[in-house]
């Protein structure tokens, strides 16, 4: 079954691709600007159903959608990726030593023969951030990470070395819950394992 990602991010294909899918990126282009919700993680759901309803009618055959998007609840608000060097240095001086939830909504589409699923949901990981020094702070900043990323920060990546705990799923924070969309593509009658293209060791 072909197997579609709806998304530019490199750190969500870098883990499906970690867990044996082979996914095809059709990037939607949707404008995030124009859902507008003050509740953090069904922001989160929103985003990413709409990327999804994007990039479906694009598609042709049996195929399954991932279509995800994550922000940041920090201080009661939802915070997407800082933009600019500036806004990730004010960012991080309230962030560092506090701690954040962070939200991946996840949209998942199954057409399979006359079969056709669509379910969305939030996967939430609280994320603890270390004690950043201004040196270390304008330091990342620099090397232009933070800013590209929602929350202002990757575990995967320059700013794993800045936060010291992560309760729940890290996979969640770093854009796609594997065990959420497996959980996902199992209620929708397809075996997990039946979208790996490589086989198990022997």
């Amino acid at each position: 079954m072909r197997v579609v990602l709806a998304s530019k991010s490199p750190a969500r294909l870098q883990v499906l691709r970690g867990a044996g899918l082979d996914p095809e990126v059709v990037v939607s282009g949707f404008d995030e600007s124009l859902v507008v919700d003050p509740d953090p993680p069904s922001l989160a759901a929103r985003l990413a159903e709409a990327k999804g309803s994007v990039v479906v009618p694009q598609l042709t055959g049996d195929f399954v959608l991932f279509a995800c998007d994550t922000v940041l609840e920090f201080e009661g608000k939802a915070h997407g990726k800082p933009g600019t060097a500036e806004a990730a240095v004010e960012r991080w001086e309230r962030m560092r030593g506090h701690e954040g939830l962070l939200h991946t909504g996840h949209h998942v589409v199954v057409h399979e023969g006359e079969r056709y699923s669509e379910q969305t949901r939030v996967g939430s990981t609280v994320v603890r951030f270390a004690d950043l020094s201004d040196e270390e702070i304008r330091a990342y900043a620099a090397t232009g990470e933070p800013q590209r990323v929602a929350g202002g920060f990757t575990i995967d990546g320059l700013g794993g070395a800045y936060v010291t705990a992560v309760e729940g799923d890290p996979f969640n924070v770093i854009g796609i819950s594997l065990p959420l969309v497996r959980q996902m593509v199992i209620d929708a009658g397809v075996p997990w394992q039946s979208l790996w293209v490589v086989s198990p060791p022997d």
